[in-house]
Formats: C-alpha cells, structure tokens, sequence
C-alpha cells in the first residue's frame, strides 16, 4: 500500500526496522531512541496528527484536595511525565520530545475528574487553576496543545458557569468528564443544563472514566480489574443511559467523545437494539426514541484507544470512520504506537486515514493545524 510504504520509508530515518505488523513491538523496542519528530504523510501528502487523549496534573490543584491528594495520581507509569505547565520548558520540552518520536502533531490535554466528591468552593478554586493552566499552556503552544476543561460537575449550575468561560474566554475545546457523578447518571434532568449549554457552545464533551465503584469488591485482584475492566464499562453504561433515557434525543447537537473506543459499546451494540422488543416490561412507555440504539453510535466520536487492527477495523465498522479520532493516554504508555495502528488497519482508505488521524479531530474540535 503506497501510503504505509511511505510512513514506513519516513520512519527508517530513526532506525526502525518493520518485517511485519505483528513484529511491530519489538522491532520497535529495539530501535534507537530519538526525540526527531516524525512526518506523518499519506499518499506522499502531509498529514497533522491530533491526540484527543492525553493527560496532565498541576500540583497546586492536588495541594488543594488536603488529605484526599494522596488518592489522586494513579498507581501508572508515566505519572512525573504528567506534570507539564507553560512555565516550566524543561517539562513541555520533554512532552513535546515524546510527541514527536509518536509522531502526534498536537495533544488535547485533559485531567480525570478526581474533585467530584469536594464542597463548592474546593472543586471551584481546583477546577479555576486547571482551566486557567490550560489557557496559558495552549497559548504558548498553538500547535502543539489543545485542552478540554475541567468541571465542577456535581454543581451543574456552577459546570454551566465554568464551561461558559472555559469556551468563550479561555479558548478551551470542550470539556473532560467522567462516567457518571458521584452515583448520579448523566440522564439525570439536574444535569440537563451544562448539556444545553454544551450544545449552544458546541462543546465538546469527552467521557473519561472513573471504573465501576459499585463492582469494586468483584474487581479486586490481580490485573487491575477496576482500570481495563471497570473503566471501559464505565464508558458503556455511561453512553447507554445518554441513548435510552432519551438524552441525545433532547440534545441532538451535543458533541459527545468516548476513551478508549467507547468501552465495550462499539464491540456488541447491536444487542441493544433487541432489548425493548425482547422485554418490554424492563423499558419505558413514555421514552419513545427517535432512531434504532445503535444508529446513535454514528452521531457519537470515538478515540482509537483499542489496541490492535483488527479491533480498530471493527470500531469503524459499527459507528463509521468520520466518527473515529487518535487517542493514546499519553503519558501513561497503553498506546505508544497510535499513528502505526491506523496505517496497520488495511481495511482503511487512505481518506480514511487522514481523517482519523486527525482530520476528523481538526472538525470536530475547530482546530487550525
């Protein structure tokens, strides 16, 4: 394929020798490592590259979480990696480094809501320093970073308020949540108003989840259950509830991203489209949807976080390519390899692959690379 030949002919400049996809780790673990930032070109022509899913922390937000701030940085690799700020270059220097030896263009920076359970005043002064972070970061690197803001979620007047600034004020893109708040889902009609403001901002909103808390006990044990099990069912109950409660119906134009490919969604939605008919006793009369279940996955973004090929060729068979985006986690090492994943899935077009390597995240989030 004339594209993969020509990402493959780019990288042979850092070293990297390719037999076959399925030696792709390890010719990679023994390349030499660069901070060269490799050109990402489909079919000879450029492509920028756009990361929707990458992490960072400011100390002096955790500070403001008291006893609780122990609790907050996930027992991860990567964790001193999060700590980039415009005022410290030797950090973003590092981030940027690594950026290019992925061959990401530009990050869209996030922070997992870890002030949900916090008074007003505490999740609003957290929330104030994060978003006013980001602002100054993205300033300082136009090309490099884009951000989703923090909310105050569980005070959706003051989310409201937060999202308003962080939009039209800070020139933020959206903002980051979690998978529900504090046991309360996101169909709830408390929440309702950061959605609407959401929709008349055009807002994005990326669900990052926060585990299964009420499967803790049955998650325990070896192999970190609560993350790669607990986390992408999160993201499953989360994105059923906005469907069946009828959310996407009442806010047909929110914009809504999923980590790590949707969790389990993308890989047995059509199930749900079987369920009022099979058991109509377990659904409501008064919720009438608009569409089939499944067709709402193709109005709903996706990030690539789904490891192999053959998983992302699935991805885009169930919601389509337009809905797809790159998404890494970045700094935490699930996916160092997301530009290679893309050109490996041979299914793909070469429009295909543009578009999600960044193509569709440049439309999505107004970006101008």
């Amino acid at each position: 394929m004339k594209s993969r030949r020509a990402f493959l002919k780019s990288a042979t400049g850092l070293g990297i020798g390719f037999c076959s996809c399925g030696l792709l780790d390890a010719a990679r673990a023994q390349a030499p490592q660069t901070s060269w930032h490799l050109p990402v070109t489909v079919d000879g022509k450029r492509v920028r590259t756009v990361d929707t899913h990458s992490h960072c922390y400011f100390q002096d937000a955790i500070d403001l979480m008291g006893a609780d701030a122990k609790s907050v940085l996930p027992p991860v690799k990567g964790v001193p990696e999060h700590f980039i700020a415009a005022d410290n270059k030797e950090a973003v220097q590092k981030r940027l480094a690594a950026m290019d030896a992925m061959g990401i263009d530009m990050e869209v920076l996030s922070i997992n809501p870890f002030w949900y359970r916090k008074d007003h005043d505490t999740a609003a002064a957290i929330v104030k320093i994060h978003n006013a972070r980001f602002a100054e970061l993205c300033a300082a690197y136009p090309k490099r970073f884009a951000a989703f803001a923090s909310l105050s979620l569980q005070y959706p007047d003051l989310a409201v308020q937060e999202l308003e600034t962080a939009i039209r004020t800070q020139g933020l893109r959206g903002a980051a949540i979690g998978g529900s708040v504090n046991g309360e889902e996101f169909a709830d009609p408390k929440f309702h108003p950061v959605w609407a403001k959401a929709e008349e901002l055009g807002a994005v909103l990326f669900i990052h989840p926060q585990s299964t808390p009420e499967l803790a006990k049955r998650l325990k044990g070896n192999g970190w259950l609560s993350n790669v099990t607990g986390n992408p069912l999160d993201t499953t109950l989360a994105l059923q509830h906005l469907i069946f409660e009828g959310v996407l119906d009442k806010f047909p134009r929110l914009k809504i991203l999923a980590a790590h490919g949707g969790g389990y969604l993308g890989s047995y939605a059509p199930r749900m489209d079987h369920s009022c008919f099979v058991s109509p006793q377990n659904c409501n009369p008064d919720i009438v949807l608009k569409k089939k279940p499944t067709e709402y996955l193709n109005q709903l973004y996706f990030d690539n976080l789904v490891f192999t090929p053959e998983a992302l060729r699935h991805l885009v068979a169930q919601v389509g390519a337009s809905q797809v985006v790159l998404g890494t986690d970045h700094p935490i090492p699930w996916e160092e390899h997301p530009v290679d994943q893309v050109f490996a899935t041979r299914t793909l077009t070469d429009a295909q692959r543009i578009a999600i390597l960044g193509g569709n995240a440049q439309h999505l989030l107004g970006l101008d690379l």
